[in-house]
Protein backbone atom coordinates (compact mmCIF):
# COMPACT_ATOMS: atom_id res chain seq x y z
CA UNK A 1 0.00 0.00 0.00
CA UNK A 2 1.50 3.20 -0.85
CA UNK A 3 2.41 5.28 1.81
CA UNK A 4 0.48 9.10 2.27
CA UNK A 5 1.81 12.15 1.86
CA UNK A 6 1.31 14.25 4.44
CA UNK A 7 1.82 18.16 4.15
CA UNK A 8 1.73 20.29 7.34
CA UNK A 9 0.88 23.42 6.41
CA UNK A 10 -1.40 24.02 9.99
CA UNK A 11 1.83 26.46 11.62
CA UNK A 12 -0.79 28.67 12.63
CA UNK A 13 -2.04 26.30 15.74
CA UNK A 14 1.83 25.07 16.22
CA UNK A 15 5.14 24.11 14.71
CA UNK A 16 7.48 21.14 14.86
CA UNK A 17 9.67 21.47 17.59
CA UNK A 18 12.86 21.67 15.07
CA UNK A 19 15.82 18.78 16.41
CA UNK A 20 18.39 20.82 17.05
CA UNK A 21 16.34 22.33 19.88
CA UNK A 22 15.62 18.99 20.83
CA UNK A 23 19.14 18.11 21.50
CA UNK A 24 19.78 21.57 23.59
CA UNK A 25 16.46 20.34 25.55
CA UNK A 26 17.41 16.66 26.43
CA UNK A 27 20.07 16.62 28.98
CA UNK A 28 17.87 18.98 30.78
CA UNK A 29 15.39 16.04 31.19
CA UNK A 30 18.15 13.59 32.76
CA UNK A 31 21.45 14.90 33.72
CA UNK A 32 21.30 18.27 33.94
CA UNK A 33 18.31 18.11 36.33
CA UNK A 34 18.96 20.69 38.94
CA UNK A 35 16.72 23.69 40.16
CA UNK A 36 17.94 27.17 39.01
CA UNK A 37 17.07 28.43 42.81
CA UNK A 38 19.35 26.40 44.29
CA UNK A 39 22.47 28.66 44.32
CA UNK A 40 24.81 27.06 46.61
CA UNK A 41 25.37 23.74 44.99
CA UNK A 42 27.07 22.88 41.48
CA UNK A 43 24.13 20.91 40.45
CA UNK A 44 21.67 24.13 41.01
CA UNK A 45 24.47 26.50 39.74
CA UNK A 46 24.47 24.84 36.36
CA UNK A 47 20.82 25.12 35.92
CA UNK A 48 20.59 28.83 37.14
CA UNK A 49 23.52 29.31 34.19
CA UNK A 50 21.13 27.46 31.16
CA UNK A 51 18.41 29.87 32.45
CA UNK A 52 20.19 32.67 32.12
CA UNK A 53 21.62 31.74 28.72
CA UNK A 54 18.05 31.10 27.25
CA UNK A 55 17.07 34.43 28.89
CA UNK A 56 19.33 36.45 27.21
CA UNK A 57 18.93 34.09 23.71
CA UNK A 58 15.52 35.41 23.62
CA UNK A 59 15.81 39.29 24.52
CA UNK A 60 18.83 39.00 21.75
CA UNK A 61 15.81 37.85 19.21
CA UNK A 62 13.84 40.63 20.01
CA UNK A 63 16.89 42.89 20.49
CA UNK A 64 15.88 43.61 24.54
CA UNK A 65 17.99 43.47 27.51
CA UNK A 66 18.02 39.92 29.14
CA UNK A 67 16.52 41.77 32.52
CA UNK A 68 13.64 42.36 30.02
CA UNK A 69 12.24 39.05 29.57
CA UNK A 70 10.26 36.66 31.91
CA UNK A 71 9.93 33.13 31.39
CA UNK A 72 5.90 31.95 31.42
CA UNK A 73 4.15 28.97 30.45
CA UNK A 74 2.97 30.59 27.13
CA UNK A 75 1.11 33.13 25.38
CA UNK A 76 -2.06 33.00 27.13
CA UNK A 77 -0.64 33.50 30.56
CA UNK A 78 1.54 36.09 29.08
CA UNK A 79 -1.20 37.85 27.61
CA UNK A 80 -2.82 37.81 30.91
CA UNK A 81 0.18 39.00 33.10
CA UNK A 82 0.52 41.87 30.42
CA UNK A 83 -2.95 43.12 30.63
CA UNK A 84 -4.29 42.17 33.94
CA UNK A 85 -0.62 42.44 35.54
CA UNK A 86 -0.40 46.12 34.38
CA UNK A 87 -4.05 47.43 35.37
CA UNK A 88 -3.56 45.77 38.59
CA UNK A 89 0.00 47.83 39.34
CA UNK A 90 -1.76 50.96 38.03
CA UNK A 91 -4.87 51.06 39.38
CA UNK A 92 -5.10 54.92 39.24
CA UNK A 93 -3.81 55.00 35.81
CA UNK A 94 -7.57 55.52 34.12
CA UNK A 95 -10.89 52.86 33.70
CA UNK A 96 -10.26 53.03 29.88
CA UNK A 97 -8.67 50.36 27.43
CA UNK A 98 -8.43 49.85 24.06
CA UNK A 99 -8.07 46.44 21.73
CA UNK A 100 -8.51 45.66 18.44
CA UNK A 101 -11.60 43.88 17.50
CA UNK A 102 -9.01 40.79 16.16
CA UNK A 103 -7.39 39.53 19.03
CA UNK A 104 -6.69 36.04 20.83
CA UNK A 105 -9.62 35.29 23.46
CA UNK A 106 -6.74 35.43 25.56
CA UNK A 107 -6.75 39.35 24.94
CA UNK A 108 -10.56 39.73 23.69
CA UNK A 109 -12.01 37.78 26.84
CA UNK A 110 -9.88 39.89 29.31
CA UNK A 111 -11.47 42.29 27.91
CA UNK A 112 -15.06 41.20 28.24
CA UNK A 113 -14.57 40.73 31.71
CA UNK A 114 -13.23 44.21 32.15
CA UNK A 115 -16.20 45.34 30.82
CA UNK A 116 -18.37 43.74 33.26
CA UNK A 117 -15.90 44.85 36.15
CA UNK A 118 -16.78 48.28 34.72
CA UNK A 119 -13.84 49.02 32.57
CA UNK A 120 -14.56 51.00 29.75
CA UNK A 121 -12.93 48.78 26.90
CA UNK A 122 -12.86 49.99 23.14
CA UNK A 123 -12.32 47.11 20.50
CA UNK A 124 -11.08 48.99 17.45
CA UNK A 125 -12.84 48.21 14.00
CA UNK A 126 -10.03 46.67 11.17
CA UNK A 127 -10.22 47.31 7.32
CA UNK A 128 -10.96 44.59 4.99
CA UNK A 129 -7.48 43.64 4.91
CA UNK A 130 -7.31 43.30 8.83
CA UNK A 131 -5.26 46.60 9.38
CA UNK A 132 -5.70 48.72 12.64
CA UNK A 133 -6.02 52.69 11.45
CA UNK A 134 -3.88 54.83 13.48
CA UNK A 135 -6.56 57.65 13.23
CA UNK A 136 -8.99 55.03 14.95
CA UNK A 137 -6.49 55.07 17.81
CA UNK A 138 -6.40 58.22 17.77
CA UNK A 139 -9.79 59.21 18.11
CA UNK A 140 -10.30 56.31 20.81
CA UNK A 141 -7.52 57.74 23.33
CA UNK A 142 -9.13 59.47 26.14
CA UNK A 143 -7.85 60.90 29.45
CA UNK A 144 -8.86 57.88 31.35
CA UNK A 145 -7.09 55.49 28.81
CA UNK A 146 -4.22 53.11 30.21
CA UNK A 147 -3.31 50.47 28.29
CA UNK A 148 -3.55 49.99 24.61
CA UNK A 149 -3.13 46.19 23.47
CA UNK A 150 -2.65 45.31 19.75
CA UNK A 151 -1.67 42.44 18.15
CA UNK A 152 1.60 41.98 16.09
CA UNK A 153 0.11 39.22 13.41
CA UNK A 154 -2.67 37.40 12.93
CA UNK A 155 -2.78 33.45 13.02
CA UNK A 156 -6.12 33.14 11.11
CA UNK A 157 -5.34 35.41 8.34
CA UNK A 158 -2.03 36.98 8.50
CA UNK A 159 -1.63 40.45 8.41
CA UNK A 160 0.93 41.78 9.96
CA UNK A 161 -0.33 45.32 11.99
CA UNK A 162 1.88 48.76 11.63
CA UNK A 163 2.97 48.30 15.33
CA UNK A 164 5.32 50.56 14.66
CA UNK A 165 2.84 53.83 14.30
CA UNK A 166 0.51 52.50 16.78
CA UNK A 167 2.99 52.62 20.06
CA UNK A 168 4.04 55.66 18.62
CA UNK A 169 0.29 57.12 19.00
CA UNK A 170 -0.15 55.55 22.48
CA UNK A 171 3.17 57.01 24.02
CA UNK A 172 2.18 60.55 22.57
CA UNK A 173 -0.67 60.53 25.11
CA UNK A 174 1.67 58.52 28.03
CA UNK A 175 -0.26 55.06 27.64
CA UNK A 176 1.20 51.68 27.95
CA UNK A 177 1.25 49.56 24.75
CA UNK A 178 1.25 45.69 24.73
CA UNK A 179 1.62 43.59 21.46
CA UNK A 180 0.75 39.84 21.71
CA UNK A 181 3.70 38.90 19.17
CA UNK A 182 2.43 35.20 19.66
CA UNK A 183 2.53 34.68 15.68
CA UNK A 184 5.23 37.43 14.78
CA UNK A 185 8.11 36.95 17.00
CA UNK A 186 10.40 34.43 15.40
CA UNK A 187 9.06 34.26 12.40
CA UNK A 188 9.00 37.90 11.26
CA UNK A 189 11.72 40.66 12.74
CA UNK A 190 9.86 41.83 16.29
CA UNK A 191 12.79 44.08 17.53
CA UNK A 192 11.10 45.82 20.56
CA UNK A 193 13.56 48.78 20.16
CA UNK A 194 12.05 49.31 16.61
CA UNK A 195 8.91 48.52 17.05
CA UNK A 196 8.63 51.02 20.42
CA UNK A 197 6.50 48.51 22.44
CA UNK A 198 6.42 48.60 26.49
CA UNK A 199 5.74 45.15 26.61
CA UNK A 200 5.49 42.11 24.12
CA UNK A 201 4.33 37.61 24.13
CA UNK A 202 6.47 35.68 22.75
CA UNK A 203 5.55 31.58 22.31
CA UNK A 204 8.15 29.40 21.76
CA UNK A 205 6.13 26.27 20.09
CA UNK A 206 4.94 29.27 17.54
CA UNK A 207 8.57 29.51 15.91
CA UNK A 208 9.86 25.73 16.07
CA UNK A 209 10.51 25.53 19.78
CA UNK A 210 8.63 23.29 22.55
CA UNK A 211 5.16 24.08 23.89
CA UNK A 212 4.44 25.24 27.09
CA UNK A 213 7.18 27.73 26.83
CA UNK A 214 6.45 31.23 26.74
CA UNK A 215 7.96 34.25 27.57
CA UNK A 216 7.15 38.47 27.59
CA UNK A 217 8.71 41.17 27.38
CA UNK A 218 8.51 44.17 29.53
CA UNK A 219 10.25 47.23 29.23
CA UNK A 220 12.87 48.56 31.64
CA UNK A 221 11.06 50.98 34.28
CA UNK A 222 7.47 49.29 33.36
CA UNK A 223 5.65 47.78 36.07
CA UNK A 224 3.28 44.86 36.52
CA UNK A 225 1.68 42.83 39.32
CA UNK A 226 1.93 39.26 39.38
CA UNK A 227 -0.63 37.11 38.78
CA UNK A 228 -0.06 34.30 41.60
CA UNK A 229 1.47 34.47 44.81
CA UNK A 230 4.74 32.81 45.37
CA UNK A 231 7.86 32.49 45.66
CA UNK A 232 11.16 35.02 43.96
CA UNK A 233 11.55 33.59 40.62
CA UNK A 234 11.39 35.22 37.80
CA UNK A 235 11.81 38.54 39.63
CA UNK A 236 8.72 37.48 41.72
CA UNK A 237 6.29 38.19 38.70
CA UNK A 238 6.20 34.27 37.63
CA UNK A 239 6.90 32.80 41.26
CA UNK A 240 7.43 28.56 40.87
CA UNK A 241 10.05 26.59 39.54
CA UNK A 242 10.89 27.19 36.39
CA UNK A 243 10.25 24.88 33.35
CA UNK A 244 14.15 24.51 32.70
CA UNK A 245 13.85 22.26 29.24
CA UNK A 246 11.05 24.26 27.76
CA UNK A 247 12.69 27.59 28.56
CA UNK A 248 16.33 25.73 27.23
CA UNK A 249 14.22 24.93 24.22
CA UNK A 250 12.65 28.53 24.16
CA UNK A 251 16.35 29.78 23.69
CA UNK A 252 17.45 27.33 21.48
CA UNK A 253 14.88 27.95 18.99
CA UNK A 254 15.19 31.96 19.89
CA UNK A 255 18.93 31.01 18.46
CA UNK A 256 17.97 29.93 15.15
CA UNK A 257 15.80 32.23 14.68
CA UNK A 258 18.09 34.63 14.73
CA UNK A 259 20.57 33.00 12.32
CA UNK A 260 17.44 31.96 9.90
CA UNK A 261 14.62 33.94 9.73
CA UNK A 262 15.95 35.98 6.68
CA UNK A 263 16.76 32.64 4.88
CA UNK A 264 13.79 31.17 6.16
CA UNK A 265 11.21 33.96 5.17
CA UNK A 266 12.77 34.59 1.62
CA UNK A 267 11.75 30.64 0.61
CA UNK A 268 8.45 30.83 2.40
CA UNK A 269 7.20 34.43 0.29
CA UNK A 270 8.06 31.96 -2.70
CA UNK A 271 6.17 28.97 -2.16
CA UNK A 272 3.32 31.49 -0.68
CA UNK A 273 3.04 33.38 -4.10
CA UNK A 274 3.13 30.03 -5.66
CA UNK A 275 0.54 28.82 -3.38
CA UNK A 276 -1.00 31.51 -3.41
CA UNK A 277 -1.45 31.97 -7.92
CA UNK A 278 -2.53 27.93 -7.99
CA UNK A 279 -5.20 28.56 -5.83
CA UNK A 280 -6.17 31.86 -7.79
CA UNK A 281 -5.88 29.97 -10.86
CA UNK A 282 -7.44 26.86 -9.86
CA UNK A 283 -10.49 27.48 -7.71
CA UNK A 284 -13.56 29.25 -8.03
CA UNK A 285 -15.65 31.39 -5.59
CA UNK A 286 -12.45 31.96 -3.91
CA UNK A 287 -11.91 35.13 -1.94
CA UNK A 288 -8.50 35.88 -0.06
CA UNK A 289 -8.43 37.04 3.26
CA UNK A 290 -5.42 39.38 4.91
CA UNK A 291 -3.42 42.31 3.43
CA UNK A 292 -2.18 40.62 0.67
CA UNK A 293 2.01 41.75 0.85
CA UNK A 294 1.98 42.94 5.00
CA UNK A 295 1.83 39.41 5.95
CA UNK A 296 3.16 35.95 7.43
CA UNK A 297 5.72 34.68 5.13
CA UNK A 298 4.21 31.52 4.55
CA UNK A 299 0.92 32.29 4.99
CA UNK A 300 -2.80 31.99 2.78
CA UNK A 301 -5.80 32.00 4.03
CA UNK A 302 -9.05 32.40 2.01
CA UNK A 303 -12.81 31.41 1.60
CA UNK A 304 -14.85 29.75 -1.00
CA UNK A 305 -18.23 30.50 -1.53
CA UNK A 306 -20.89 27.56 -1.14
CA UNK A 307 -18.33 25.59 0.57
CA UNK A 308 -18.10 24.47 4.71
CA UNK A 309 -14.47 25.08 6.08
CA UNK A 310 -14.67 22.13 8.66
CA UNK A 311 -15.18 19.62 5.93
CA UNK A 312 -12.91 21.22 3.28
CA UNK A 313 -10.13 20.58 6.44
CA UNK A 314 -11.26 17.12 7.13
CA UNK A 315 -11.38 16.09 3.57
CA UNK A 316 -8.17 17.43 3.06
CA UNK A 317 -6.69 15.39 6.66
CA UNK A 318 -8.05 12.19 4.78
CA UNK A 319 -5.29 13.25 1.90
CA UNK A 320 -3.12 13.64 4.21
CA UNK A 321 -2.89 17.92 4.38
CA UNK A 322 -3.58 19.63 7.66
CA UNK A 323 -4.81 22.80 7.34
CA UNK A 324 -6.71 24.78 10.08
CA UNK A 325 -10.44 26.28 9.35
CA UNK A 326 -11.36 29.95 10.52
CA UNK A 327 -14.34 28.56 12.36
CA UNK A 328 -12.40 25.88 14.62
CA UNK A 329 -11.74 28.39 17.31
CA UNK A 330 -14.77 30.14 17.53
CA UNK A 331 -17.26 26.82 17.65
CA UNK A 332 -18.45 26.11 20.97
CA UNK A 333 -17.02 29.25 22.40
CA UNK A 334 -19.51 32.54 23.97
CA UNK A 335 -18.63 35.75 23.78
CA UNK A 336 -19.61 39.03 25.78
CA UNK A 337 -23.88 38.43 25.15
CA UNK A 338 -23.33 34.58 26.00
CA UNK A 339 -24.18 34.05 22.81
CA UNK A 340 -22.75 31.53 20.48
CA UNK A 341 -20.67 32.29 17.96
CA UNK A 342 -21.17 31.31 14.96
CA UNK A 343 -18.51 32.48 12.43
CA UNK A 344 -14.79 33.45 13.14
CA UNK A 345 -14.60 37.29 15.13
CA UNK A 346 -11.64 37.89 13.11
CA UNK A 347 -13.12 36.80 9.35
CA UNK A 348 -16.41 38.92 10.90
CA UNK A 349 -14.46 41.63 11.57
CA UNK A 350 -12.41 42.04 8.13
CA UNK A 351 -15.87 41.64 6.30
CA UNK A 352 -16.86 38.31 5.22
CA UNK A 353 -20.22 37.91 5.08
CA UNK A 354 -21.77 35.45 8.00
CA UNK A 355 -22.79 32.51 5.43
CA UNK A 356 -19.54 31.88 4.14
CA UNK A 357 -17.01 32.44 7.58
CA UNK A 358 -17.25 28.59 7.87
CA UNK A 359 -15.62 28.66 4.34
CA UNK A 360 -12.40 29.41 5.29
CA UNK A 361 -9.32 27.86 5.21
CA UNK A 362 -5.68 28.96 6.91
CA UNK A 363 -2.55 27.49 5.46
CA UNK A 364 0.26 28.80 7.14
CA UNK A 365 3.77 26.96 5.96
CA UNK A 366 6.64 25.73 8.08
CA UNK A 367 10.35 25.92 7.17
CA UNK A 368 10.44 22.21 6.11
CA UNK A 369 7.65 23.16 3.36
CA UNK A 370 9.42 22.64 -0.09
CA UNK A 371 7.24 22.86 -4.03
CA UNK A 372 6.40 20.07 -3.96
CA UNK A 373 4.28 20.33 -0.64
CA UNK A 374 2.38 22.89 -2.43
CA UNK A 375 1.78 21.40 -5.83
CA UNK A 376 0.27 18.10 -4.20
CA UNK A 377 -2.21 20.71 -1.95
CA UNK A 378 -2.77 22.27 -5.49
CA UNK A 379 -3.78 18.41 -7.11
CA UNK A 380 -6.25 17.80 -4.20
CA UNK A 381 -7.96 20.67 -3.18
CA UNK A 382 -9.95 21.53 -6.59
CA UNK A 383 -11.23 18.02 -6.52
CA UNK A 384 -12.59 18.52 -3.29
CA UNK A 385 -13.67 21.68 -3.68
CA UNK A 386 -15.62 20.54 -6.75
CA UNK A 387 -17.38 17.70 -4.90
CA UNK A 388 -18.43 19.83 -1.87
CA UNK A 389 -19.46 22.56 -4.51
CA UNK A 390 -21.55 19.57 -5.67
CA UNK A 391 -23.50 18.79 -2.38
CA UNK A 392 -24.17 22.59 -2.00
CA UNK A 393 -27.39 23.34 -1.57
CA UNK A 394 -26.61 27.23 -1.87
CA UNK A 395 -24.64 25.98 -5.30
CA UNK A 396 -27.41 24.36 -6.43
CA UNK A 397 -29.34 27.31 -5.88
CA UNK A 398 -27.20 30.06 -7.01
CA UNK A 399 -26.63 27.06 -10.62
CA UNK A 400 -30.69 27.19 -10.55
CA UNK A 401 -30.63 31.49 -10.26
CA UNK A 402 -27.75 31.92 -13.22
CA UNK A 403 -29.29 29.36 -15.53
CA UNK A 404 -33.29 31.21 -14.97
CA UNK A 405 -31.82 34.70 -15.62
Amino acid sequence: MENKKIVFFDASSTTPVDKRVVEKMLPYFGEKYGNPSSHIHSVGVEAGKALDDARGQVAELINARPGEVYFTSGATESNNLAVVGYLNAHPDSGKHIILSEIEHFSILNIGYKLKRLGYEVDFLPVDNNGLVSSADLENAITPRTSLVSIQHASSEIGTIQNIKRLAEIAHQSGIFFHTDSTAGAGNIPADVEDLGVDCMTLSAHNFYGPKGAGAIYLKNGMRVSSLFEGGFQEDGLRPGTENLPGIVGMGAASELAMREIESRNKKLVSLRQKFWNGLNDKIEFIHFTGHPEKRLPGHVSFWIEFVEGESLQLMLSMQGIMASSGSACSSNLKGEDEEDLKASHVLSSVGVPEEFCSGSLTFNMTMDADESDVDYVLDKLPPIVERLMSMSPMYADYLKKRNDS
